[in-house]
């Protein structure tokens, strides 16, 4: 849902087409308006510096929501081989250099796994979700209002080459567990299904509904009731 629609508005901290796509149609069903940074352009991007996918995903959901007096929501993630240690990991926007493309990532990740076996290509896709409120909700009119995160991860495997159209990032060279195809090949109603951010989309939902909710009914003298909070993968961060 789009502006001009009706309904609570929840900004998503990012400005990958594909993401947003993502997140859109996997919220779909919930009764809201699904901005981007694209639909502020004086908000300038938030690097991501952290050692870790909560730190990097909490750091752009807290800038959006303060930037924008809304919700915001945001995620970080990576692709973690077994056979490099973890590696690329939380550093894997970054694999190939600054500016690199994903056919490069791709490339470069690749060429690392020449001549390791199919028993040895295992991976998973890993996200953190970050969903921030803005200081107008909270009691402490500071700029950092509370923070929750949500973690979902898809086991796979690295592929030999690159296969399929769809998606992005890694999605061409992974491969989920039980699937022959790469998420590239996977028609995109299946990846909302199977895929590690969709899992953390859906882990975040309850709460995402919750804020929503209050905020439709203007109740801003207390936090939301978490109704999935035993899915969350931390407590509030931050000055929450």
């Amino acid at each position: 849902m789009r502006a001009g629609a009706a309904g609570p508005r929840l900004v998503l901290a990012t400005r990958n087409p594909g993401k947003v796509r993502e997140i859109a149609a996997i919220y779909a069903h919930l009764n809201m308006v699904c901005l981007s940074l694209v639909d502020y352009p004086g908000i300038g991007e938030v690097a991501e510096e952290g050692a870790t996918y909560v730190e990097n995903a909490t750091a752009k959901a807290r800038a959006a929501a303060a930037a924008t007096g809304l919700v915001a929501l945001s995620d970080d993630s990576g692709v973690e081989v077994d056979a490099l240690d973890g590696a690329p990991g939380v550093h894997s926007a970054r694999f190939a250099g600054a500016g690199a493309t994903d056919a490069e990532r791709h490339a470069r990740l690749l060429a690392l796994l020449e001549g390791i076996p199919e028993a040895r290509r295992t991976a998973r896709y890993r996200a953190i979700v970050a969903v921030a409120l803005p200081p107008s909700l909270t009691d402490r009119g500071t700029s950092a209002g509370p923070v929750r995160v949500f973690e979902g991860v898809c086991e796979g495997g690295i592929a030999r080459a690159p296969r399929g159209i769809g998606g992005f990032g890694y999605d061409p060279i992974f491969v989920p567990a039980g699937e022959a195809r790469t998420m590239a090949e996977i028609p995109p109603d299946v990846k909302n299904r199977i895929s590690h951010r969709a899992r953390a989309l859906r882990a975040a939902e309850g709460y995402v509904a919750d804020v929503l909710r209050l905020l439709g009914e203007d109740r801003r003298d207390e936090p939301p009731n978490t109704r999935g909070a035993g899915r969350a993968t931390g407590a509030w961060k931050g000055d929450g």
